[in-house]
Formats: C-alpha cells, sequence, structure tokens
C-alpha cells in the first residue's frame, strides 16, 4: 500500500506506540484519527504533528459512541484504509489478588474495544475499491503464557483468535488483518499497569512503528498475519 493520502484510525494513539505510529503514517502523507481517552495529549502530539493528526477524544469501550462518531466523520466517499487496534492494557497479579474491576476493563479494552469498533470499519473498508489493511496489537503474551498475567494473557490470547479468524473472513475483500506481537517496549505501559521500570534494552517504540509502516507498505497480494517482536537482549544493563 502506498501510504500517501490514506486515511488511518489509531487507537490508544495518546502514548507510546500509538504515538510512535501515528507519527511514522504522517511522516508517509496519512491522514490519522488518532483515538484516546486524554485529549489534552492528543493535543499537544496535534502540535507536534501537524493538522493531518485529528484528535478524537474516545473510550473505545462505549460502543455507542464509537458508532456515532463513525457514522458522523466516514462515509462511502471519505473512509478509512487503515485501522490500527492499539489500545490496550494491564494488570498484573496473582490470580487470587485480581480484582474483577480489572479483569472486566482488561476484557473491555483489550478485546471489546477491538471488536466495537473492527465491526464498524469492515462495511466501510468492503465498500472501498482500494485495499485496506486491520492491524491488531498484542504481545508476546498472546503467544505464551505466564505467572501473575493470565487475565492479560487470556485477552491478548482471544485477540489472537480473532485476529485469524478475521484475516480468513476478510482476505476475499481486499482486506489485510494482520496481528503484532511485541515484547517489552520502552513506554508507560509497564511503569502505569505492570509496576515495573523501563529500561535501556527495552524495544524503542519508533522502532516498532517501523516494523508496522513494513507491514502496511507490503504489496497489495502479499499478507504478513503475524509478527513477533522482542529486544535483543532483555535483560536490564545492571543485571548483564
Amino acid at each position: 500500500m502506498d501510504l500517501n493520502n490514506k486515511i488511518a484510525i489509531v487507537t490508544g494513539a495518546s502514548s507510546g506506540i500509538g504515538a510512535a505510529f501515528s507519527e511514522k503514517l504522517i511522516n508517509k502523507g496519512a491522514t490519522v484519527y488518532g483515538l484516546a481517552r486524554r485529549l489534552n495529549k492528543l493535543t499537544e502530539i496535534q502540535q507536534r504533528l501537524g493538522d493531518r493528526f485529528i484528535p478524537v477524544e474516545m473510550d473505545v469501550t462505549r460502543s455507542d459512541d464509537l458508532e456515532k462518531w463513525v457514522n458522523k466523520t466516514f462515509s462511502g466517499q471519505h473512509s478509512p484504509h487503515i485501522l490500527i487496534n492499539n489500545a490496550g492494557l494491564g494488570y498484573f497479579g496473582n490470580v487470587d489478588e485480581l480484582s474483577l474491576d480489572e479483569w472486566k476493563k482488561m476484557i473491555d479494552t483489550n478485546l471489546n474495544g477491538v471488536f466495537y469498533l473492527t465491526r464498524l470499519m469492515v462495511p466501510l473498508m468492503k465498500s472501498s475499491e482500494d485495499y485496506s489493511h486491520i492491524i491488531n496489537i498484542s504481545s508476546v503474551a498472546g503467544l505464551l503464557g505466564n505467572p501473575q498475567i493470565s487475565g492479560y494473557n487470556a485477552t491478548k490470547f482471544g485477540l489472537r483468535g480473532f485476529s485469524e479468524a478475521l484475516f480468513k473472513e476478510l482476505r476475499y475483500d481486499k482486506i489485510k488483518v494482520s496481528t503484532m506481537f511485541p515484547g517489552s517496549i520502552s513506554t508507560q505501559f509497564f511503569d502505569n499497569a505492570a509496576g515495573a521500570d523501563t529500561h535501556p534494552n527495552m524495544m524503542h517504540p519508533l522502532d516498532v512503528a517501523d516494523t508496522l509502516i513494513h507491514l502496511l507498505e507490503t504489496p497489495d497480494n502479499l499478507l504478513i498475519n503475524e509478527i513477533a517482536l522482542r529486544p535483543l537482549n532483555p535483560k536490564k544493563p545492571e543485571d548483564l
């Protein structure tokens, strides 16, 4: 796909890899609707990236709000070519210590939110003459279970299953579906959700974004449906 003049939607766009995805897409000439709950952060990104970054204050767990926004914003003459389902959160701890609220928030954001927006985008993409691409951001936690992340594992394993079914369902409609499984990235996710400090050996958001751009720019009849990304040496420098 030639990204110049394409329309993209990026959820979780206010920080981390969502902001990096938006930056790389705009550098390629795309227009990006950046969705997140923190409008002030989105506005700061717009000031840095310019008017082709369009801030949208949105909670992806609110299906009615998403539907109203999509119906107001898009049409047959103005429809998205790219959907990046990036918004996600994680609460880590032993299964008997994980609260019901934490479990529900992970399910609502990491699974339901992806479904809510994807189901609204697919009809628009099907009606387009252009090729389209949906990229779901999972995690290595969607490939391998580990203690104290059972809830997060469940959502990311679920996202993998949803994505695999979707790519087989939509491939004949000129819609690609890819899933990225990144390992540790130096973002606020670890500070806020996992209680762990970031360190220089984690992957950089802009490097991960380069891989996303590569997936989008593959030839129309070539699909990379899954890709895992990991730091070569994941240990903290002081532990080496």
